[in-house]
């Protein structure tokens, strides 16, 4: 089924962001698979600090996903999967989106632009990162044209994942 991608705006995140990503995010739905439980505001303030570094480096990063009103409703983007074990060094595509926009496409069309940006950038592959249990990452992983690459049982949780690869210059020469 091709349905209607909802319009989406991507920016980097402004240090106000962290309080909208907070919010957003305040939710056990929205934490199933990040530990399960919110994250204190300190740790966006961080993480958007981060990205913005990310974005003047490097041209991507985790961008602010805004709705068609332009409310923060999330995140998406790249960066380098920068942990010990898993796909180190490569880079890794990723989204969170509030509970409230679920089931709606915003990730699908989010990501597409990420995919679409991060190529621009000379990005010649990205990885997904995905706990096993949600099906919901794995669908969109699965409309972005990513194949599962490998299966994994993560240190920290000891749960099973999957990596799921792309080739973004596979067909370029087409």
């Amino acid at each position: 089924m091709n349905r209607v991608l909802p319009v989406v705006r991507l920016r980097v995140p402004t240090d106000e962001d962290a309080v909208a990503w907070h919010r957003v995010f305040d939710d056990p739905d929205v934490m199933e698979f990040q530990g399960g439980r919110s994250a204190g505001l300190s740790v966006y303030e961080e993480l958007t600090a981060r990205q913005r570094r990310h974005d003047a480096e490097r041209g991507f990063c985790l961008w602010t996903v805004l709705d068609e009103s332009d409310r923060v409703i999330g995140f998406t983007g790249a960066q380098p999967w920068e942990r010990d074990w898993g796909p180190t060094g490569e880079i890794e595509i990723g989204w969170r989106l509030g509970r409230e926009h679920w089931g709606r496409g915003y990730v699908t069309a989010a990501a597409r632009m990420t995919l679409d940006r991060v190529r621009e950038a000379g990005v010649p592959a990205v990885v997904a990162m995905v706990d096993a249990r949600n099906a919901r990452s794995i669908a969109v992983t699965r409309r972005l044209g990513m194949r599962l690459a490998e299966v994994f049982t993560t240190p920290e949780s000891r749960r099973e994942g999957h990596c799921y690869r792309l080739d973004l210059h596979e067909g370029d020469a087409a």
